[in-house]
């Protein structure tokens, strides 16, 4: 959506009655849109409301649909897996168990791994930081791709249940985007999946509101979280929000929500392995003492800094990891695959060979859970110990990420862990994440997170023992809250989350003190995780605030040249050479003589409406204006934003020698009412109103007459750092 250049301001001297579509942030005025708006019937109007509604529902049922699939999927596969190496260590084959473990998590690595670096690279990493980009006006190759949905859902399963310190969230979020984005843009007629009742919402404006429904549902889907899915669109991911997008994304997160409790219900006899289980609560922690005292606050406070403290030397490291997996992974996809092999034997040597270092525990008389556990759940892992003795670290180490944080999350029984147990399990799950994200596998980072901060939080909980009135279960959950907070930098909706997840409402102040202290450390050292990937991906993406250097320059000093502009009724060639030496997605239209008195801005024009233009070949020999043969040759349908990669291109024209010197007349596809600001504006002013407009073109036009109508164009790129910066060095900020 970028890679602009520079011009100036834009006003029509004709009078005209505008059809208002929102492409981009910006109003397109033009004499097309203004025919559509006229044809629409009353029905029609209704119909377009009808069926935005109708998209929210289909989003909500499919993600929630996928989000069962997924769980469904990893449970059996991981199950199989599981159960299959411990029925070799009952009979004392531990080699061949390992073997087995190793060789089942390779498989599923190789798989998950081959489909990201062979069919859709964009499919690797959480997603969430690319959906975040497009919601603030970047569009990325594939991010939101047929392809990329296909590769995300089983490449996550893959990914997941081949034991990778990864979670399914992050993907799941990326997921119900690409769901989104499939419907918003009307199929994809790639694959033979059209449908011409979707052809309302072919524009940027239903397209980003769709979106940020479908990430609001993958979240909802994730953590069984509707609340939470909701703050987490409006908080993190979505830059511009209106209270109508409140609505709907509400609509869809509650409709996830019964799609959950549907499958939940039908689970109920045990045939979908853990999924279900506790209802829409997925760790609950209802049973914990609510009770706590002013010291029990002082730890808190300390957790609290701790998880600041570790988060931020977690995005440290994950941005020197990414920074080098980069490097290898640019080498082509045998590496990619390679990369995760290596990682997946890591990971399966430290599942299978930590816990050898624990001793075994003697089964705890109160327990009310059956001890050692028979079969793939339970907080009681038998591993090599012999009868009515379990070994706790493979408990935390041989199951499923999820029922790990279960475990660690239990409560009751203090000494369920030693402090040995959860001191190797941190190093381990924290250095394993960090060296999981950036291979080629759809990965989430909730997951490692909260199992990292769940086990230093329960630590300290084990530490502090009867100085506390805490208990240690729920010592676990503030940890994973600080670590989160640490890490995400998010507050309300990872509170809602958390609360959603656990059913702890009744220890609300606890987390968030413990979210607002986290962030706050955190925030003195480094950004959030995503703002960190989002940077190292070199996307534009556009902050809230201004620089405060951006105070001490003006529009003017940052627009550059050359200005490519054209005449209302432009010779083809000319139209043809700027689209060929120029990769601007927005050219001004100047009006000149005989159209006009004198020259005076018309409008501004875009690259995709001028190569539907040209391919229709509406040519005259004269310079002359036939907007009304345009009307009747083009609808509006054929200036919609296209789907991924479907637009017409340069490379589709087929431009005649002799019709080089013909002429074409653009005044039917103008936007004639641009934004546009004084040269003389101040940046950090035009960089918030750029922003809060959701615009891809600022026009800028010149203080006083006489001049030409058009100082420059300013696009995202020149309100970034490294552009102005770049430009001035002198404001770089003293270190």
């Amino acid at each position: 959506m970028e890679g602009d250049q520079k011009r100036g301001k834009l006003f029509c001297h004709q009078k005209m009655k505008i059809r208002r579509r929102k492409v981009g942030g910006k109003i397109i005025e033009n004499d097309l849109f203004k025919q559509d708006w006229r044809s629409r019937t009353k029905n029609e109007i209704l119909q377009y409301v009808f069926f935005k509604w109708t998209l929210v529902l289909i989003i909500g049922l499919g993600t929630g649909f996928v989000a069962f699939f997924n769980n469904l999927a990893v449970e059996n596969i991981a199950g199989f897996k599981l159960l299959f190496t411990n029925s070799l260590m009952l009979k004392d084959k531990y080699f061949q168990a390992f073997a087995a473990y190793a060789g089942c998590n390779m498989v599923l690595a190789i798989a998950a791994a081959g489909l990201c670096a062979y069919i859709s690279p964009a499919a690797a990493g959480s997603g969430i930081p690319e959906v975040k980009a497009y919601l603030n006006g970047i569009d990325a190759h594939s991010i939101l791709a047929p392809s990329t949905l296909f590769v995300k859902i089983f490449g996550s399963i893959f990914g997941v249940a081949a034991g990778y310190v990864v979670g399914k969230e992050g993907p799941m979020v990326h997921t119900g985007a690409c769901i989104a984005s499939l419907l918003g843009q009307g199929g994809s007629r790639k694959y033979g999946l059209t449908w011409k009742w979707l052809r309302y919402f072919k524009n940027d404006l239903d397209r980003r509101d769709l979106i940020t429904c479908g990430a609001a549902a993958g979240v909802a889907a994730a953590f069984r979280a509707p609340v939470g899915g909701v703050l987490f669109a409006l908080e993190e991911v979505a830059s511009w929000w209106r209270s109508a997008l409140l609505w709907r994304t509400f609509f869809t997160t509650a409709v996830v929500a019964v799609v959950l409790r549907t499958f939940i219900v039908f689970c109920r006899g045990g045939q979908c392995g853990l999924f279900g289980e506790g209802g829409l609560i997925m760790f609950d922690v209802n049973s914990v003492n609510p009770s706590y005292r002013i010291a029990d606050l002082l730890a808190v406070i300390v957790l609290g800094m701790i998880g600041g403290i570790f988060g931020s030397l977690y995005n440290y490291l994950v941005d020197k990891v990414l920074r080098t997996y980069s490097i290898i992974n640019e080498r082509g996809p045998v590496f990619k695959v390679l990369l995760a092999i290596i990682i997946s034997l890591l990971t399966s040597c430290c599942s299978y060979g930590l816990p050898w270092l624990s001793k075994c525990i003697p089964c705890p008389a109160s327990s009310g859970d059956q001890c050692p556990t028979v079969g793939r759940y339970g907080n009681f892992k038998s591993f090599q110990c012999p009868p009515n003795h379990y070994n706790d670290l493979a408990s935390l180490f041989m199951t499923t990420n999820d029922d790990a944080i279960r475990n660690l999350f239990s409560s009751g029984f203090d000494k369920e862990f030693q402090l040995s147990t959860l001191i190797v399990f941190f190093a381990a799950i924290y250095c394993l994440g960090i060296i999981t994200y950036g291979i080629a596998v759809p990965s989430g980072l909730f997951i490692p997170v909260i199992l990292a901060g769940a086990s230093y939080g329960r630590l300290i909980g084990t530490l502090l023992g009867s100085l506390s009135d805490l208990d240690v279960g729920f010592f676990a959950l503030l940890g994973a809250a600080s670590f989160l907070g640490g890490t995400m930098r998010m507050t309300v909706s990872l509170c809602v989350i958390l609360l959603e997840l656990t059913n702890g409402l009744l220890m609300l102040p606890l987390v968030m003190l413990v979210l607002l202290i986290s962030k706050t450390v955190a925030d003195c050292f480094n950004k959030g995780v995503y703002d960190q990937i989002v940077e190292m991906k070199g996307f534009p993406f556009l902050e809230a605030h201004a620089e405060p250097y951006m105070r001490n320059l003006i529009a003017s000093d940052v627009v550059s040249g050359p200005l490519v502009t054209f005449s209302g009724v432009e010779k083809v060639a000319n139209i043809l050479y700027a689209l060929k030496t120029t990769k601007h997605n927005g050219f001004p239209v100047i009006d000149e003589p005989p159209f006009s008195d004198a020259p005076q801005l018309c409008g501004l024009v875009l690259r995709s409406h001028l190569l539907v233009l040209l391919k229709g070949k509406k040519f005259t020999k004269q310079r002359m204006a036939i907007g009304s043969n345009v009307l009747r040759t083009f609808n509006a349908q054929d200036f919609d934003k296209a789907g991924s990669g479907k637009g017409v291109k340069l490379e589709d024209l087929d431009i005649k020698e002799e019709e080089l010197e013909m002429y074409v007349d653009l005044h039917p596809i103008v936007n004639t009412s641009p934004y546009a600001v004084v040269e003389t504006m101040s940046l950090a002013k035009a960089a918030v109103l750029f922003r809060q407009l959701g615009l891809r073109h600022m026009l800028v036009t010149p203080r006083m007459p006489g001049r030409p109508p058009v100082v420059g164009i300013l696009t995202r790129h020149d309100f970034m750092s490294e552009h102005v910066l770049g430009l001035y060095p002198q404001f770089q900020p003293k270190k």
